[in-house]
């Protein structure tokens, strides 16, 4: 695997749901994994420092990495969105690399600001969101908190589609499967992960994997392929 995941952590932050970061030591092809989460990721590549405003995926995408890079990224809460920039424009690989301004500074919203690093991320996005770059919609929060309240009236899903860029039905697809492919490269059998992970039968559960993980579930627990970030989630009420 020429991608090494060096740190990752759960924030603090109303806005952040957590902070991660990688470098590569090879290039080459990889999968980007489905992900119902956009996020701010810094890149540093040939001495040049960018960063890149990257939306949810509804699919499984191939990516190519080059040598010697690093990369920071601020993975952001469901219900945080930009109300300058609807999530949904940056869907399927429609990022956004906003433009440079100096060496550690680049131009967002109309203002100059540094890039931020692994350490101050939270620092930065409360900056953010005091200038109102970044908001939270409460009723999204409230889906995923598992209201059935909530989830019965239909101008939350409108809000969940606008502050998410993806319908709460894509959405727990998408953490069903991510769930189900740290399972089985877990060494969790396949027929107990299909329980685990609310799925139908193994048919069902290899239909959704290879859509949004790209793999199917024996080639992703003898983890045959370099896939991009994941880490532990559970599957959304």
């Amino acid at each position: 695997m020429f991608i090494v995941f060096d740190d990752d952590r759960p924030s603090d932050s109303p806005y952040v749901e957590r902070v991660w970061r990688c470098h590569s030591e090879g290039s080459g092809p990889f999968l980007s994994v489905a992900s119902s989460h956009w996020e701010m990721v810094v890149s540093r590549l040939d001495g040049r420092t960018t960063l890149t405003l990257r939306g949810p995926d509804t699919k499984v995408r191939d990516v190519y990495c080059p040598p010697d890079g690093e990369w920071f990224a601020i993975r952001f809460k469901s219900g945080t969105f930009m109300p300058a920039l609807p999530t949904g424009r940056m869907l399927n690989g429609r990022d956004v690399t906003l433009p440079e301004v100096s060496r550690r500074s680049f131009r967002f919203d109309g203002s100059a600001w540094e890039y931020p690093d692994y350490d101050n991320a939270e620092t930065f996005v409360a900056r953010l969101a005091r200038a109102g770059v970044i908001a939270r919609d409460a009723a999204v929060e409230a889906a995923l908190g598992g209201d059935a309240r909530a989830l019965s009236l239909r101008s939350v899903q409108r809000h969940f589609l606008h502050a998410t860029g993806i319908t709460w039905s894509t959405f727990r697809q998408i953490e069903r499967a991510r769930h189900a492919t740290n399972l089985l490269r877990r060494g969790v059998p396949i027929i107990d992960t299909v329980h685990e992970a609310g799925y139908f039968d193994q048919a069902h559960l290899t239909r959704s994997l290879r859509r949004l993980i790209g793999l199917t579930p024996a080639k992703i627990a003898r983890e045959e392929k370099q896939l991009s970030f994941l880490y532990n989630t559970t599957t959304p009420p």
